[in-house]
């Protein structure tokens, strides 16, 4: 809330209506030795004025710096209206719709969020939702051992272009429930899986494929889609909702589609904000629903023909009964879902084809300067959508270091992940013609 608005009065008045004489008899249980007087190490109070100049002081120390940056949070135009309908109260401060006869407002969000994902990712039910999309890889390849009771191996094949960081977090998560994540072999010259190098009968629990991947390639979803079925995997796409604007549906890859289809949200409306909150996205066929963790709201009628909204196909264990719950993060990252919801909402699936392709031709224009700069060229060869890794003929590092000299932020080190001086490049919508060649320019003075 924006002040605490209880006067003495209101508090004493309080106090007395409970029969308690101070605030510090609220907490006589805890023994006298265990309490202290005062924060030493916290220093004076501020009266509002102060703190709010403070803040102010503090924030614009961030600037406004040229952000060209994806590597799975993206920064793309939010409609005022997102979030000055997401912070009105009854969004704001709505709990878990545990009580539907109470939550129908919160809840019919809820399902008017899973519609939208289940039509951008073509597969039948969606959940609301995860915690964001590293840890919605771990719960997928989760979800696919209880789905695929028949492999028993555990093994999760990763495609080459998955995200490491998301591989990070599904070991951390995954890796002590025995399962184990592989990548597979990949092409030097595409940055994709290298299908001549493939091996049959490697029984996988679980393929997972992202596009567009991590260095901003675009797989050949289809063929290895059907691969990964023709070996009894469950199929796991990574994708990015906005991309899905413009790409295929995983719903709709190969012969039979992908299986699950997990993602970040962020794209959707939600800010950067220095790394979170945000939300992860699931959704599945119908064959699997019952093996999807998180909430679920569906929609009803009751006993006068009126439609209604409940959470349905959960067991009361998901949450108090740990040894029997499908998982163990449940939490619905409500907030940020709403926003996504009400972006979704204003923009249309037009407005998402708009957002795409401009950020598709913004990326074009940057990458074309780019590699006219001697000593960079593109990494890998074949089309993108809006991110795509440069080789530079120089460290990384001091490149980027000298474009934040000139307030702007480059570009993501990749080096690691690629095995050589590399950086990956995004940009959106956000960047006007004039932003793209002051940094191409920028860039040119960087190298030299």
């Amino acid at each position: 809330m924006p002040f605490i608005p209880h006067t003495e009065k209101d508090t004493l008045e309080m106090l007395a209506a409970i029969g308690v004489d101070s605030i510090e008899d609220l907490f006589d249980e805890i023994p006298a030795e265990l309490r202290i007087d005062q924060l030493r190490a916290v220093p004076e109070a501020h009266n509002e004025m102060e703190v709010s100049r403070f803040m102010r002081d503090r924030a614009a120390m961030d600037g406004t710096p040229l952000c060209f940056i994806g590597a799975g949070a993206y920064e793309h135009h939010i409609p005022a209206a997102v979030w000055d309908i997401a912070t009105r109260g009854e969004f704001y401060s709505a709990y878990t719709p545990y009580q539907a006869e109470a939550s129908q407002g919160t809840l019919q969000t809820i399902y008017e969020y899973q519609t939208m994902i289940t039509g951008l990712t073509g597969l039948d039910v969606s959940n609301a939702s995860l915690y964001d999309g590293a840890s919605a890889l771990a719960e997928a390849a989760l979800m696919s051992v209880r789905s695929n009771r028949r492999v028993k191996t555990g093994r999760v094949l990763l495609a080459p272009g998955v995200n490491p960081v998301y591989e990070q977090v599904a070991v951390a998560i995954a890796g002590s429930q025995g399962l184990t994540f592989e990548r597979l072999p990949s092409d030097p010259t595409s940055g994709n899986v290298a299908f001549d190098q493939l091996d049959d009968g490697q029984d996988p629990v679980a393929v997972v494929i992202q596009q567009p991947s991590f260095p901003g390639t675009l797989e050949d979803v289809e063929r290895l889609t059907d691969w990964a079925h023709a070996e009894g995997a469950v199929v796991v796409a990574i994708v990015n909702p906005i991309a899905l604007a413009l790409l295929k549906a995983p719903g709709h890859w190969g012969e039979q589609g992908a299986d699950i289809a997990i993602g970040e949200g962020q794209p959707l409306g939600v800010p950067l904000s220095s790394g979170g909150p945000y939300f992860g996205f699931m959704t599945c066929k119908q064959k699997h629903v019952r093996q999807m963790p998180g909430r679920i709201v569906g929609r009803t009628t009751d006993l006068d023909g009126n439609p209604g909204f409940t959470l349905t196909l959960q067991a009361r264990e998901q949450h108090i009964r740990r040894t029997k719950a499908t998982s163990n993060i449940c939490t619905n990252q409500g907030l940020m879902v709403t926003a996504a919801t009400i972006y979704m909402s204003l923009l249309g699936f037009a407005g998402l084809v708009r957002v795409a392709e401009s950020s598709h031709a913004n990326t074009t224009r940057l990458v074309e300067g780019l590699c006219t700069i001697k000593g960079v060229r593109r990494l890998y060869e074949g089309p993108y959508f809006h991110e795509v890794a440069l080789q530079l003929d120089c460290a990384v590092a001091p490149v980027l270091a000298a474009l934040a000299d000139q307030n702007i932020l480059g570009g993501f080190d990749v080096s690691t992940f690629a095995g050589c001086n590399a950086l990956l490049v995004c940009a959106t919508e956000t960047k006007t013609t004039s932003d793209i060649d002051k940094t191409i320019s920028a860039f040119a003075d960087a190298m030299a």
